[in-house]
């Protein structure tokens, strides 16, 4: 069950501020990232924060429902931001797009109250994972999706997610330095789905270990290949050892496809994406 989301004194609005959440999609490849970085890497979180500060004619910091990795896209991320400056929500839509790069874009906005946090309010998380199956590289699209040239058998990946639905210690899925104090996690479903030449890891759960999706694309591949049996995906989830899994899968075909809210908020709703595969899964 999920606790309702109680803000701290530090997150309610001073008087005359108001709380805007947007949607952002974005293309990660040339990003370290959605966090601030120090030393002058750029990402996402600079980039917005840059482009909407230029609207609001002062400081503006952005949070998130989810942080992403280098290299990783998001077609329906949601943040919130904090601001004094009165804006008809077209300024935050428009206005941020005119001062953003061609590969970040704000899909909308909408006002929340002090109840609304972009990252603890969110009951739900979802990603998916797209692998083109193909004996030749891709070229169109290139750092947008995972490439695998060796056949991968959807059917037998599909047997290994099942072992890991439900309520479970991920530590064998999580990357070292991830700082997550507890490593339990609900994974609400874990779908492979064939479209074409792709294949569409969609993996929705109340929240992520840091890697914890690529380690588990890097393990359904594998299985995925006649390498290991399904029933190694309970094998190496018993094992609570980062060690006993696969390698870390790369991190271009991954998405973050939708944060869950609250029908109270009011917040839009877009299909699923990424882009390209909107037409194809529904998953």
């Amino acid at each position: 069950m999920t606790t309702p989301f109680k803000p701290s004194p530090c997150e309610f609005l001073a008087q005359g501020q108001q709380r805007v959440a947007l949607g952002i999609a974005y293309n990660g490849r040339h990003y370290h990232g959605w966090q601030r970085q120090p030393h002058g890497h750029i990402s996402v979180q600079e980039r917005l924060e840059d482009a909407l500060s230029l609207v609001a004619n002062e400081q503006i910091k952005v949070i998130c429902a989810g942080r992403t990795d280098a290299g990783v896209h998001a077609s329906a991320q949601v943040v919130h931001f904090d601001t004094f400056a009165k804006r008809p929500l077209r300024a935050w839509t428009h206005g941020g797009n005119m001062n953003l790069p061609d590969d970040v874009a704000v899909q909308w906005a909408h006002p929340v109250d002090e109840k609304f946090h972009a990252r603890f309010s969110a009951t739900a998380r979802q990603y998916r994972y797209v692998i083109y199956n193909h004996p030749m590289r891709p070229a169109l699209m290139d750092k947008e999706v995972s490439w695998n040239y060796r056949p991968l058998n959807s059917d037998t990946m599909q047997r290994a997610a099942d072992y890991l639905l439900g309520t479970h210690d991920f530590s064998s899925f999580r990357a070292a330095s991830c700082q997550a104090n507890n490593p339990i996690r609900t994974l609400h479903h874990f779908k492979v789905v064939c479209a074409g030449d792709y294949i569409v890891l969609d993996v929705r759960a109340n929240a992520f270990l840091h890697h914890m999706i690529r380690n588990l694309a890097g393990l359904l591949m594998k299985i995925g290949t006649g390498e290991a049996p399904p029933q190694w995906a309970l094998e190496v989830l018993l094992a609570k050892d980062r060690r006993a899994s696969a390698a870390t899968a790369a991190p271009y075909g991954l998405y973050f496809v939708n944060a869950e809210y609250d029908d109270v908020f009011g917040l839009p709703q877009a299909p699923l994406g990424p882009h390209f595969l909107a037409p194809w899964i529904n998953a």
